[in-house]
Formats: C-alpha cells, structure tokens, sequence
C-alpha cells in the first residue's frame, strides 16, 4: 500500500454484508428495491408537503426535514453496498471512506436532534394549543433546524477529523459493509483511546440527551391527554404522537443496540444486522409510519392525486368532443349533397347544439 500523511495505506476493502457468493445478487435486488421505495416515499413526502397548503405547518416542515435526512444518509450508504454486491473487490479509498464516514455522521446525528425537535413540537401543540403559533413561529422553526443540522456537522467534523490522523498499518479489511467508527479503530496501529473517549462522550450524548428530552416531553403530553374528558380527543391526541414515537423507538433502540452494548455481548454479525436497520429499513418505513397514521397526511395525498386524475379526465374529453363534432359535421355536409334541405331552420338549431357541446370543454 502507498503510504500519506496520516495513513500507512491509501484503500480499504470492505468485507461486506456477507461472505457467502450466492447470497450476493438476491441481496443486491432485496436492497435495490428498499432504496427505490425509499428515494421514492421520502421524495414523495417532501413534494407533497411542498405543494399542499394544508400541510403547511410546523409539525410538517420539521416531517420534510425528516424525509430529506433520511433520503441523504440511505444515500450515503445505500448505492455503496449494491455497487459491492456485484463487484469482485469491494475497494474504498481512503478519503471516499472518511467521507462517507462523515457525511453518514452528519445526517445520524441530525437526525437524532430532529426527532427531539419534533417531540417538542408535539408537546406544545398538546400542551399549550392556544399558543402553538406563537411559539412555534417560522423563526423558532429555523432556529431549531439550524441547531439541529450544526450538532451534526459538529459531532461528524469531531470524529473524522480525529479517526484520519490514526495510522492504518495493519489489516486493511474494513469487517463492515461501510465505513463505520468502530470496525475502522479495529484496524488502527496507533493509539485509539482519544477515539473511544470521543465515541463515549460525543456518542453518548447524542442519544441520551434526545431520549431524556422525547421522554420528558411525553411525559407532559401524557398528562395533558390524561386530563382531557373525551375519549375522541384522547383518541385523536394519542394519534397524533403514535407515529413519532415509533420513530423514536427504533431509531435509537438500533442505535443503542449497535453502539452501546459491550463488545462480548454481540458479534459483528448482528451489529451489521443492526446498522441494516438504521440504515436502510429505517429510512423507508418513515415515510410509511408518517403517511399511514397520518389523516393529514392520507388527505392531502388524495386531493393531489385526485385533482391530477381530474385534469387528465378533462383533457382526455377535449379530442373526443372535437372528433364527435368533426362528424357530425361532415354527415351534415354529405346529407346536402343528397339532398338535404339546409333551411333557415335546422341551419341555427345545428349550430346551437354545436356550441352546446364546446361548453363541455370548460
């Protein structure tokens, strides 16, 4: 291997998610087709919430920010790992994998943050509905994203900043199927114990201050929907957060599980499995959560689909209507030069019945 500044190789080979060959095309079509529904169901949210007005609200701004997070970290692993599934030598350059380590770092992160935002959000519309607007102002929304988008580019520029100075002069076979913190400090022939304080403190905070503020936030909101009389608003309230707390469970459940148990207590195998999850399964089965057990959501994409279907309904009658015109008109015409009596009569009656079907076209 060349040897740079900080690094004795240039390329890593990711061992990828299995070792078995013929596992290899059935996984590539498996995870080909998550990454379709994905870019298509987060793409699909994010233009649906851009173009009905309905859902114009601060609950749905933080949602499309959901979707687009999502799009971009699936992105970031996803088309590696369906290139390696037909390829003989999974080979990453070194600065493709701390870029890729970086920017998946980023959109995690963010996306952590992002959930404890919408989590208030849902605390204020329950707890204190006469002030929603005022509080969750489209200037309080902008400052919340910008917070949340920066501890993510914080925490990600902390970690790769401090894994590309560790020197790689061992193995250079990466056990993972991309490049991940802890499969990379694995390989390294430096000292790693600045890296593993950082996982610890930056890793630790990451998720246990979101999960204690969706926690204390549900906890308001419990109460609140405790105190309401009706068991149609109970029902409603209760509707309202059921999405985001699954969300919230099993991102941080997969997360918790891949990065937080003791390393004898699960293999490599089942951290893959895990990262597969907040990878590639979590960021298709948000869209779903969002859109299934959202009426919002469910109505919006029914005026949208049903107002296009209208339109084509419309245009499509355009040419039907000409072409009955056309011959109508020309069986007039053949029945003059039979012998037909145009009169002063019939000429403005079949004129007007004419003019009668233009309207249609309205």
């Amino acid at each position: 291997m060349a040897t740079s500044n900080h690094s004795s190789m240039t390329d890593f080979i990711l061992e990828g998610l299995t070792k078995h060959p013929e596992l290899q095309l059935p996984l590539f079509l498996l995870f080909l087709g998550i990454y379709v529904v994905t870019v298509v169901g987060n793409l699909g949210m994010i233009l649906l919430i851009a173009i009905s007005s309905q859902l114009h609200s601060p609950m749905y701004h933080f949602l499309s920010h959901l979707s687009f997070i999502d799009l971009c970290y699936s992105s970031v692993i996803t088309p590696k790992m369906l290139v390696n599934f037909i390829s003989e030598k999974n080979i990453i350059s070194f600065l493709a994998c701390m870029t890729q380590l970086y920017f998946f770092l980023v959109f995690v992160i963010a996306e952590g943050y992002l959930l404890t935002a919408m989590a208030y959000d849902r605390y204020v519309a329950i707890c204190s509905p006469l002030l929603y607007n005022i509080i969750m102002s489209h200037r309080v929304c902008s400052i919340m994203m910008a917070v949340v988008y920066s501890l993510g580019l914080f925490g990600a520029t902390v970690h790769t900043t401090h894994m590309s100075v560790l020197s790689f002069c061992g193995s250079h076979v990466v056990r993972h199927y991309f490049c991940d913190i802890l499969p990379l400090l694995t390989l390294s022939c430096s000292s790693t114990r600045i890296n593993e304080i950082l996982l610890f403190i930056i890793g630790g905070v990451n998720t246990l201050v979101p999960t204690v503020a969706v926690l204390i936030s549900y906890a308001f909101i419990l109460s609140s929907i405790l105190h309401i009389h009706s068991a149609e608003g109970r029902s409603k309230a209760f509707g309202t957060c059921s999405s985001h707390l699954m969300a919230v469970g099993i991102f941080f459940g997969s997360i918790t599980f891949m990065y937080f148990k003791p390393p004898s207590s699960n293999t490599m195998e089942q951290k893959k499995v895990s990262s597969v999850f907040y990878t590639t399964v979590i960021p298709m089965l948000n869209p779903m959560i969002y859109s299934l057990r959202n009426k919002d959501v469910k109505d919006a994409l029914r005026k949208v689909v049903g107002g296009r279907c209208t339109s084509v309904f419309k245009m499509g009658k355009v040419p039907v209507l000409m072409s009955t015109i056309v011959i109508r008109q020309l069986a007039f015409e053949r029945s003059l030069f039979s012998g037909y009596q145009f009169s002063r009569a019939t000429g403005p009656l079949y004129i007007l019945r004419n003019m009668a079907m233009m309207k249609d076209l309205k």
